[in-house]
C-alpha cells in the first residue's frame, strides 16, 4: 500500500494508466502554449519556466478537477475563457513580432509562467473531466497520475520550443489552435446553449475555425500596425 493505494492491484494500474494517457493526450494543446510562452526567454530561463510552469499547472489542475463538474455548469464561464484564449493567442503572436527575446529580463520568466497558468486553467476545463472520470473519484490516484505526467508534458514543451526556433510558422499554428479552442468553448457555454438550444458538432467546429482565423488575422494586423 502507498498513500492508501494498492500498487499490486490490476485495477489500480488500469485506472492509473487511463489517467496518465488521458492527461498526456489531452495536454497536447497545453504543451503548445507552454512552448510558445517560453520560447522568447533566454536559454537558461527557458527550462525553468517550462518546468515550474508545467508543475504549477498540474497542481492547479488537481484542484480544478475536484470542482470541475460544478464549474462547467456555471453560465458565462466558458465565454470568459474563450475571451482569455483569444487574448493569449494574439498576445503570443505579438511577442513573436518583438524578436527573439535575448534582451528580456528575469521578470520575463515569471510572465511566461503566468501565461502558462492562465492558458492551462482555461484550456483544462474540459480536459479535467476525462481525467476525473478515469480516477473514479479516487483523489490520491488522481493526484499521483497527474504528478507523474509532469515530466511527459515538460519534455513535449521543451521539444516544441526547439522546433519553433527552426520553424516559426508553428507559432502561428499554435495561436490558431488557441483561437479554435476559443471558438468551440464559446458555443458550448451553458448560457449560449440555453439561449440558442442544442448546437450541432459541425456548427461548433465551424466556430472553432472562425476563432482560429480571427486570432491569426488580428495578430497579423496588430503586427503590421506596430511595424508602421
Amino acid at each position: 500500500m502507498f498513500l492508501g493505494l494498492d500498487l499490486s492491484s490490476a485495477a489500480f494500474w488500469s485506472a492509473f494508466g487511463s489517467i496518465l494517457l488521458a492527461n498526456v493526450v489531452l495536454s497536447g494543446d497545453n504543451a503548445v502554449v507552454i512552448a510558445m510562452a517560453a520560447r522568447t526567454l533566454k536559454p537558461e530561463q527557458r527550462g525553468k519556466a517550462i518546468f515550474f510552469g508545467s508543475a504549477a499547472a498540474i497542481l492547479m489542475r488537481i484542484v480544478l478537477t475536484i470542482v470541475a463538474i460544478r464549474l462547467l455548469t456555471l453560465p458565462f464561464l466558458k465565454i470568459i475563457g474563450a475571451g482569455l484564449l483569444t487574448y493569449i493567442g494574439v498576445d503570443l503572436l505579438m511577442e513573436e513580432a518583438d524578436g527573439d527575446g535575448d534582451g528580456k529580463e528575469v521578470s520575463g520568466m515569471f510572465a511566461a509562467i503566468r501565461t502558462i497558468l492562465v492558458a492551462d486553467l482555461v484550456m483544462s476545463l474540459d480536459n479535467v473531466l476525462a481525467v476525473a472520470a478515469a480516477a473514479k473519484g479516487d483523489l490520491p490516484l488522481l493526484t499521483l497520475g497527474l504528478l507523474v505526467s509532469i515530466p511527459l508534458i515538460v519534455f513535449g514543451a521543451s521539444l516544441l520550443t526547439k522546433v519553433m526556433e527552426r520553424y516559426p510558422v508553428i507559432i502561428t499554428i499554435g495561436a490558431a489552435l488557441l483561437g479554435f479552442l476559443a471558438g468551440e468553448m464559446l458555443l458550448t457555454d451553458p448560457a449560449v446553449v440555453g439561449y440558442l438550444g442544442d448546437i450541432g458538432e459541425t456548427t461548433v467546429k465551424a466556430a472553432g475555425v472562425a476563432g482560429a482565423v480571427l486570432v491569426v488575422a488580428l495578430g497579423n494586423w496588430l503586427q503590421r500596425r506596430r511595424g508602421t
